[in-house]
């Protein structure tokens, strides 16, 4: 250990725009850095986050393995990174991390706790990649290694554990938010409206996740049309990464339902706070997720949201927001519908309600906190199991 810190290697699949990479540069940026030394190990690539995570001081060491199945030369540098970073604790992050973590601490001389994070929702294995079902299932079969399992949601922590993940290595901490990040931004309503060639008065929906078959922008569409059939002006915000007019199956998704005046496809964008701030109602349209990020932080803009009963997303936005059935565009269009019916006054109540919730129950301090307190009690208990004889 140097100088008294604890050095906690964080061990990631990669550092592209991501839920999981966004929750790991929050934690750094508010680490404790008198009592910890964060270290970042990227099994892939440097991605978006690199740098950033880099400008807080913090070292990021890359491997560049090529994604799929890694070769014996990847596990032999895997071993010699951690072996030279010479960590007290590692944190996985993801699937890959978490087993990369496992398989590094196994050729140490030394003992290094582990502990891993989950941050997905499986909902059914038919419906993720035969290649991520079969990492899934592996995951379970070594879940009694870690000293404890990170999960951001309780209905991950349950789904896990139905396939085999160890019950009693269960550690729920959920996203955490930055209030003075995402916040209220009366400004951003009309810079916005103004840049897409809206008026101020333009009723603004934002979906704000990468192009994914769970994610169900398909949804959202539908719901886009029926809401048009019915006479409504509204437009819509598609943000995030392959959201963009090179996709090809969107694209033409929206000119088949004769959308094309009335969705904004933004793709990756990093002014989300201000985008987010910009919208009157944000809508989360997947039928599967874990603690949804976009929730939480439009919620901390004081903006409602419609969402899908997938995931935490029901329990996230509690009695400040709606929830609807996910996979049922009438349901979706419906709620939409009665954000709107509610006017102005009506959805800045809900607002405040919901910027209320998240400072009390997901401000990111208090997360930090947690993350903490859970190193120190594994820290603790390592140190303890040293020294008996």
């Amino acid at each position: 250990m140097t100088m008294g810190k604890i050095k906690i290697l964080h061990l990631i699949t990669g550092l592209g725009t991501g839920g999981a990479e966004s929750m790991l540069y929050k934690l750094l940026s508010a680490t404790d850095r008198d009592r910890y030394e964060p270290v970042v190990l990227s099994m892939i690539d440097r991605g978006t986050f690199g740098e950033r995570i880099e400008a807080l001081g913090i070292p990021v060491h890359t491997l560049n393995m090529r994604p799929g199945r890694p070769m014996p030369i990847d596990v032999w540098r895997l071993v010699k990174q951690v072996k030279e970073i010479r960590p007290d604790l590692i944190q996985g992050w993801m699937y890959h991390g978490n087993l990369a973590a496992q398989l590094a601490v196994s050729r140490l001389r030394t003992k290094v706790p582990v502990i891993w994070n989950i941050r997905h929702s499986p909902y059914q294995l038919q419906f993720v990649k035969r290649s991520t079902a079969t990492v899934i299932k592996i995951g379970a079969f070594f879940s009694q290694s870690p000293q404890r399992i990170i999960y951001n949601a309780r209905v991950s922590a349950d789904q896990h554990e139905a396939l085999g993940y160890a019950a009693d290595k269960r550690e729920v901490i959920p996203n955490g938010f930055d209030l003075d990040t995402y916040r209220p931004n009366g400004a951003a309503r009309y810079s916005v409206r103004q840049a897409l060639g809206l008026s101020e008065q333009a009723f603004l929906i934002g979906l704000i996740g990468r192009y994914h078959p769970m994610k169900d922008h398909g949804n959202l569409l539908d719901a886009m049309a029926r809401l048009r059939a019915q006479g409504r002006d509204v437009h819509a915000l598609l943000i995030g990464r392959d959201v963009d007019g090179n996709n090809d199956a969107l694209t033409a998704r929206i000119a088949e339902l004769d959308l094309s005046d009335c969705i904004h496809l933004m793709g990756e964008r990093r002014d989300t706070p201000t985008l987010t701030a910009a919208l009157d109602l944000l809508v989360s349209s997947s039928y599967a997720e874990g603690f949804s990020n976009v929730v939480g932080e439009a919620m901390a803009c004081e903006v409602p949201c419609v969402v899908t009963d997938a995931g935490d997303s029901a329990w996230i936005v509690d009695d400040t927001g709606l929830v609807v059935p996910p996979q049922d565009p009438a349901a979706l269009a419906g709620a939409i519908g009665e954000m709107i019916e509610l006017g102005a006054a009506g959805r800045k109540a809900l607002g405040v309600k919901a910027r209320a919730r998240v400072s009390e129950q997901f401000s990111l301090p208090a997360i930090i906190d947690r993350y903490q307190a859970l190193y120190e009690s594994v820290w603790e208990k390592e140190r303890g199991s040293r020294c008996v004889v």
